[in-house]
């Protein structure tokens, strides 16, 4: 009971000075009144933690609305302050009544000393519980205007970008799950996020999981949860990806990298709407909106038994198309344009623009990486050029490569090889990047760099 505080509020003087003598012994600080008319000051003024309130206070009327009126008041102040109601032997159903009106609890004088006390100590911990459930609301409500706020703005004004604008602005309001396909780089989160936006869900967060960074034998606890000790290093409860974003909506990018098992798991969740936590057997129903996300053909992996037919018809009921940035036109300086405003204020160089040459340049380029390649290379320029118009030397593009060519003479090892090999270098040695640029899990991609001795 140290650090708590309390205020009791009686018109009885024998009463408020025996439970301040009681309560004051074990620790806590003690506030009274004899009248409740000062309630709200100390409202103000005090950190209150209990409040333990009378239920009459003028002679000869008992019908508790003294005490039912100020227990509002209470609660409309301060919903988390633990309210205690003290009443006589014959008012115990007004105090019934104030319970069912948000009161934590009543105590009957006389009072026995031991139960008083279990009360008030029931009652400081439904108080912190409160207060951390306040917390984490205003924690999850700053963390999604934090989100939302800071989504990559939706930019393109070419022919697939509107028709992509125009779906999604029919199926956002919709609670329909969507699949959304195409190539690495073409922002198929950001598309994500802007149904999300436009969605019904959008005070609440979206979170995304990416499917290829997470191990096999994680995939459960990390999506669904687990209990304490459910296995080793388990040291507490813990919610999966799927509770957390109850409520809102939960983006799975690159679906196609589960394995036939955890697909039929994830076709559970998705058909009952529910998720079982490691070492529960109690079901925890989920209120998700579900928009998964692929840079590979679903219909030829169901083909070649890869993918589960029943998962896909679950997840696809609406398909949409991020197309290739090559694809897009002018969106190229459109969004050459929005990065170049962004990167010239994060380094300080304000009043940066582009050649004419240097739009011609971006214009021609096929962009293999897409948006993602683009918002690099104008990141790059910005930080390397001295000039406060880019030139079309300040953007160093891969030279074009004939496939045909590359290949000729390789045989599938060989292509295999190179592909990893490239890909490792792209990415520096990051693991989890090198695995999705190639579509497979880590596990693979380990088990074929030994393969190849890489």
């Amino acid at each position: 009971m140290n650090t708590s505080s309390i205020l009791i509020v009686d018109d009885q003087k024998s009463i408020v000075t025996a439970l301040s003598l009681l309560l004051s012994s074990q620790g806590a600080t003690v506030y009274s009144l004899s009248q409740p008319q000062a309630i709200p000051e100390y409202l103000r003024e005090k950190n209150l933690d209990i409040v333990l309130l009378d239920m009459n206070f003028r002679a000869g009327i008992n019908n508790g609305n003294e005490g039912l009126y100020w227990l509002k008041e209470i609660k409309k102040y301060d919903a988390a302050i633990t309210v205690i109601m003290l009443t006589a032997y014959g008012e115990v159903p007004l105090a019934v009544e104030a319970v069912k009106q948000g009161a934590h609890d009543f105590i009957l004088k006389p009072w026995e000393n031991e139960k008083l006390l279990t009360t008030i100590q029931a009652g400081l911990k439904l108080r912190k519980s409160k207060i951390k459930i306040q917390q984490l609301e205003r924690d999850k409500s700053s963390l999604t205007e934090e989100v939302n706020r800071s989504t990559q703005t939706f930019i393109g004004e070419s022919a697939p970008m509107l028709e992509l604008k125009r779906m999604i602005t029919k199926v956002a309001a919709t609670d329909a799950n969507i699949m959304i396909t195409g190539e690495n780089g073409t922002g198929k989160e950001v598309i994500a996020r802007e149904i999300h936006r436009q969605s019904l869900r959008n005070e609440q967060p979206m979170l995304s999981v990416d499917m290829g960074a997470i191990a096999e034998s994680l995939f459960e606890s990390e999506l669904f949860g687990h209990m304490k000790g459910a296995f080793t290093g388990a040291n507490t409860d813990r919610a999966g990806r799927f509770e957390v974003a109850s409520g809102g909506t939960i983006f799975l990018d690159e679906i196609a990298n589960l394995s036939l098992t955890l697909q039929a798991k994830l076709l559970h969740v998705l058909q009952t709407r529910t998720v079982t936590r490691i070492g529960s057997n109690k079901a925890i129903p989920v209120d998700i909106r579900l928009l998964a996300a692929t840079n590979r053909n679903l219909e030829q992996m169901v083909a070649d038994g890869d993918f589960r037919e029943d998962l896909l018809y679950r997840m696809n009921t609406i398909q949409l198309i991020a197309s290739p940035l090559r694809e897009r036109g002018n969106d190229i300086l459109l969004l050459a344009d929005f990065y170049l405003d962004r990167y010239a204020n994060r380094y300080a160089k304000e009043g940066l623009q582009l050649a004419e040459k240097t739009k011609k340049k971006l214009l021609q380029y096929k962009w293999p990486g897409n948006v993602r390649e683009l918002q690099h290379s104008m990141e790059k320029a910005v930080i390397l050029s001295d000039n406060e118009v880019l030139q079309p030397e300040d953007f160093f593009f891969q030279a074009t490569i004939n496939k045909v060519d590359q290949l000729s003479g390789m045989n599938l090892s060989d292509v295999e090889k190179q592909l990893i090999k490239g890909a490792l270098k792209r990415h520096e040695g990051n693991m989890s990047a090198v695995a999705k640029e190639l579509g497979i899990t880590r596990p693979t991609l380990y088990s074929k760099i030994k393969k190849y001795d890489l």
